[in-house]
């Protein structure tokens, strides 16, 4: 015997291809969702990580151009240390050089010179004086170059004048404050000579 089946099957299977198509597109689009918001919170993570980077960055930032700041206020401060340094010690250095320069005068200064006025301008002395004649002029000039603590005198002028009823020549010298050499073969001694 044989059967027929009168069903229509034909709708039934398109029914059954609607639904799993319905349910497949449903799955399709809560599984897309899914994964779009994954990505979205794995995006906004990111993006949270960044921006509190960020932030430690410009907060590091802040404290290193602090610190920078800091660091050039101290090297002013080093720098005008320094100078103070430097002249301090050029002051110390040079402290004597107006005693010698005086003590200089008094041992080379011959009889019948009269100093009017003596400035110093760093080691560059300028005298002005009185001489009662032109050979002690000269004579003072070599003292000048024989001694240890002056040199390279330079008569810049010299004219006469009549001063307290006398007639003199008034002169205008130039010469250095240095120095003396101190060599190795003549070592300074503190020791007394022997009366004998």
């Amino acid at each position: 015997m044989m059967r027929i089946n009168l069903l229509p099957h034909r709708a039934e299977k398109r029914r059954a291809k609607q639904i799993q198509f319905v349910a497949l597109g449903v799955i399709s689009v809560v599984l897309a969702g899914i994964l779009v918001g994954a990505v979205q919170v794995a995006i906004d993570a990111k993006i949270a990580y960044q921006e509190r980077r960020n932030a430690y960055l410009k907060q590091e930032t802040a404290v290193l151009d602090k610190q920078i700041d800091e660091i050039k206020k101290l090297r002013e401060q080093t720098q005008a240390l320094l100078a103070r340094k430097n002249v301090v010690e050029g002051l110390q250095s040079t402290r004597s050089d107006t005693v010698h320069l005086l003590d200089q005068m008094l041992r080379i200064l011959p009889d019948g010179v009269y100093i009017k006025t003596l400035k110093q301008a760093g080691n560059q002395i300028n005298m002005v004086g009185y001489a009662q004649s032109n050979s002690r002029i000269s004579t003072l000039m070599r003292a000048i170059e024989d001694s240890p603590w002056l040199e390279s005198p330079s008569l810049v002028e010299i004219h006469a004048v009549t001063t307290a009823g006398s007639r003199m020549g008034e002169f205008a010298l130039g010469f250095n404050l240095t120095k003396p050499k101190v060599t190795a073969a003549s070592p300074v001694s503190n020791t007394v000579p022997a009366k004998g």
